[in-house]
């Protein structure tokens, strides 16, 4: 059989129009169909000057070709507050570099971490708490903080709201020197950032203060109240944070005269820790230190246990008879209290120092000096000694409820059950009237306290600012400080004749005592 003959021209047609249905490796597409398209268009429409917009047409049709491969609907860039927070809680739920996604954990391994969702479930019963999600995140969080931390004992505080945002706060305690450790690296930091700041500041200039001729003033302010160190209500450490998953900032350690202070002023918080404190009286300090005075306020108290829980050592109560006891331990021998009967404020003790009106649970006497300050000074004999204060006496440790003060006509604490339906069942509930947010509640050897509130202490009457001090009273005017009034043009021209004649008049004389002084 005889092969057909392949014409030469339909050849280099069929050559040039496989060509042209090549695909692009970019698009996906090719120039054959592109051109069908665009010849289409044309002939469909049939526009004017076609040579000069057939570059337009051209790119038309490519953008109507044209699809992302974002999906618009789910892959769109959400800037929400929520889809940021989210991302940064997503933290949370991975596992740390280094940590086995297999790896068993140990039984016997002792964690200062609490179990909140055990605790959450007590406090549901009560009615009080977070919803479950937000206690996880919590939870997730407290771990990250046991993690960074050497830490020995770590409890949910609470949650205070504030305005822009709300502080999550926990409280805890370092083991051994931890705590020294971690505020040596501070402070060589900030040494450093200090040292490098003087350096700038003394390369500006170095100029000569002139000596000030004013006068300086006799008094003397009181001595400042020195504050607590590790005892107190600096005896614990606490961490805020504004959402679980950001970072923990520790609070700096509260001072007697910011107590002192917070006690005149009532201040919703915003949130924000470098928001000034804007009050009257002034407080000294930002809302940080507000808000940790606040704390150390609503521990010292709220925070409660069942009677027998807690003891004093058998040691120290033997060295302290006299004096307030600071220390106890937890009773290994208590055996619980049935519910009903924590019904009663009698069977509930305060386990914080109570804080007394000079700012700190221990009183100080602000007349004793130091040995150092007495060898320097030279008239000890001419020095005044000022008479010496009462010393301020509170509370001590285990004082039972019943002993709290009423609120008007109301107690301080409300006692009920969880459920009155299924008593055998319930757990005993305390509720704080003088501090409202401020909760407890006990079964069997359990316990616990929180706080979710704004952190305001309750009043009978409304709030209303201390009033501003009079204005002070002028100097008392006299001769000596009175200021002379301007003479009159007569009063001048009569001086300067006095003047005038006093001079003519020791000349004179002068003239005269020459001419006796010759004659001799």
């Amino acid at each position: 059989m005889e092969t057909p003959s392949i014409n030469p021209k339909e050849n280099e047609f069929l050559n040039a129009k496989s060509y042209l249905l090549q695909t692009s490796t970019e698009s996906g597409y090719n120039l054959y169909d592109h051109l069908s398209t665009c010849l289409t268009k044309i002939l469909d429409e049939r526009p004017e000057n076609v040579y000069d917009i057939f570059e337009d047409i051209s790119k038309d049709t490519k953008r109507s070709k044209f699809t992302s491969n974002v999906d618009t609907v789910q892959d769109k860039i959400d800037q929400s507050t929520e889809v940021a927070l989210a991302q940064v809680q997503r933290k949370l739920f991975t596992k740390g570099e280094g940590e086995d996604a297999e790896q068993e954990p140990e039984d016997d391994a002792e964690t200062p971490l609490p179990n909140l969702m055990e605790l959450c479930f007590y406090f549901e019963q009560a009615g009080v708490g977070l919803n479950r999600e937000e206690v996880i995140r919590v939870w997730m969080a407290l771990k990250h903080l046991v993690d960074k931390h050497t830490l020995q004992h770590v409890r949910f505080w609470g949650k205070v709201f504030g305005t822009e945002q709300n502080y999550y706060v926990a409280e805890v305690e370092y083991r051994d020197d931890a705590e020294d450790q971690e505020e040596e690296e501070e402070e060589a930091e900030n040494e450093a950032d200090e040292e490098q700041t003087e350096k700038e500041d003394g390369e500006e200039g170095d100029e000569e203060v002139e000596e000030d001729d004013v006068p300086k003033p006799d008094f003397k302010p009181p001595p400042v109240v020195q504050p607590e160190v590790k005892a107190g209500p600096n005896k614990k450490t606490y961490f805020i944070c504004n959402d679980p998953g950001k970072p923990w900032i520790k609070l700096p350690a509260v001072t007697p005269a910011q107590i002192t202070a917070a006690r005149s002023i009532k201040k919703f918080l915003t949130g924000r820790l470098d928001a000034p404190v804007v009050s009257y009286p002034p407080f000294p300090g930002n809302e940080s230190n507000y808000l940790r005075a606040q704390i150390a306020r609503i521990s010292a108290g709220t925070h409660i246990s069942p009677l027998g829980f807690y003891q004093f050592d058998e040691e120290e109560e033997e060295e302290e008879e006299g004096e307030g006891r600071d220390n106890f331990v937890e009773n290994l021998d208590f055996e619980g209290i049935p519910v009903k009967e924590l019904t009663d404020l009698a069977n509930w003790v305060h386990h914080v120092m109570h804080i007394l009106p000079q700012g700190r649970c221990v009183w100080w006497n602000p007349v004793q000096k130091n040995e150092d300050e007495f060898e320097d000074e030279e008239e000890e004999e001419e020095r005044e000694e000022p008479d010496e204060p009462e010393p301020e006496q509170g509370p001590p440790l285990l004082t039972p409820l019943s002993e709290d003060v009423e609120i008007g006509s109301m107690q301080a604490w409300t006692m009920k059950l969880s459920s009155n339906l299924i008593p055998q069942f319930a757990i005993a509930c305390v509720h704080s009237n003088l501090w409202p947010g401020a909760h407890a509640f006990a079964t069997g050897k359990k316990f616990e306290n929180v706080y979710i509130g704004y952190g305001h202490k309750y009043s009978q009457d409304n709030y209303s600012p201390p009033a501003v001090p009079a204005i002070m009273e002028e100097f008392p005017s006299g001769p000596e400080i009175t200021e002379a009034e301007d003479p009159t043009p007569e009063e001048e021209a009569a001086l300067r004749a006095a003047r005038q004649e006093a001079l003519e008049a020791a000349e004179d004389m002068e003239e005269a005592e020459e001419e006796h002084s010759d004659e001799d």
